[in-house]
């Protein structure tokens, strides 16, 4: 059990779980609230985090990408899991993580609203899609330099609009602002984990963005993701009538990071940053909710 638990990479899901929080937060501001739609989408987020961090371990481990790795210890690569039993374990994931969004979509919209159920469900079955085809098969996308697109689509996009309109069944623009902060800072975590591996990658054949642009760009883009995300959510506070106090908490820590980032000599020392932007990321959502409840002006 303890090697299936570290497998699933804890590390990883709370910052699966702030885009479910930022879109649930604002639904709330908006006039709407389900308890059930919120926790079958938490749920949800940590099916598809758990499932793709399997997925990622038995597709890299089979391509013998984390035999030189560094950061925490692969199952597959280091032999404790056999290719076979993450196999079997991203499958039995994978159909516990569509059967909660089949529920999901179900107490979202009822009967009543099967277009609306439709595209909820393709969407689900594509997260799933996603969250496997990052490593896994011959044409992953996540060795071709895309996973950056599509962990701000998921992670970002669909993750806080799609929440949100699960309650509220409608569009609202200023969404697309913390949608797109919250991708970006999601995107700044894998970018932190491919500057890591960029020799290991590159080695392995894994040709991610990183990869592709260098570790001197890689700083520079990784700058551009933080200081966006910051100012968007923050634009969207104003817009909003929120307390930007949440910004500028969360600031703080994203200042220091930088500097380290910037400062780095040595690909261990992007490892122990992956938690900070990562909690960081999920500190904000939880600031801005709270102070979305109690201390709008």
């Amino acid at each position: 059990m303890k090697n299936w638990i570290q497998a699933a990479r804890l590390r990883t899901l709370p910052l699966s779980l702030s885009g479910i929080i930022v879109g649930s937060a604002y639904a709330y501001h908006q006039g709407f609230y389900d308890y059930r739609i919120l926790g079958l989408a938490l749920l949800t987020t940590l099916g598809l985090q758990i499932l793709s961090n399997y997925a990622n371990d038995y597709g890299d481990g089979v391509k013998g990408t984390d035999v030189n790795r560094i950061g925490e210890k692969r199952m597959v690569a280091a032999g404790v899991i056999t290719a076979s039993q993450m196999k079997k374990a991203v499958i039995i994931t994978a159909i516990i993580t569509l059967t909660l969004a089949l529920t999901l979509i179900y107490v979202a919209f009822g009967k009543e609203n099967f277009a609306l159920s439709l595209i909820f469900i393709l969407l689900g079955i594509g997260s799933i899609g996603a969250a496997i085809k990052y490593t896994v098969g011959s044409n992953a996308y996540g060795y071709n330099g895309l996973g950056d697109l599509f962990v701000f689509i998921f992670f970002g996009l669909v993750s806080v609009i799609g929440s949100n309109f699960l309650y509220t069944h409608f569009f609202d623009w200023k969404l697309f602002l913390p949608a797109t902060a919250i991708g970006l800072l999601s995107v700044a975590v894998l970018n932190l984990n491919n500057m890591r591996d960029i020799e290991n990658d590159r080695q392995a054949g894994k040709r991610t963005l990183v990869v592709k642009m260098g570790l001197e760009n890689a700083k520079k883009y990784h700058i551009f993701l933080l200081i966006t995300a910051m100012l968007l959510f923050l634009v969207f506070s104003v817009l909003i009538e929120a307390s930007i106090i949440p910004i500028i908490i969360i600031c703080i820590p994203i200042f220091f990071h930088i500097r380290t980032v910037l400062n780095a000599t040595s690909y261990e020392d992007f490892d122990p940053e992956l938690k900070k932007v990562a909690l960081s990321t999920f500190a904000l959502s939880l600031f801005f909710t709270i102070g979305l409840i109690f201390f709008n002006y």
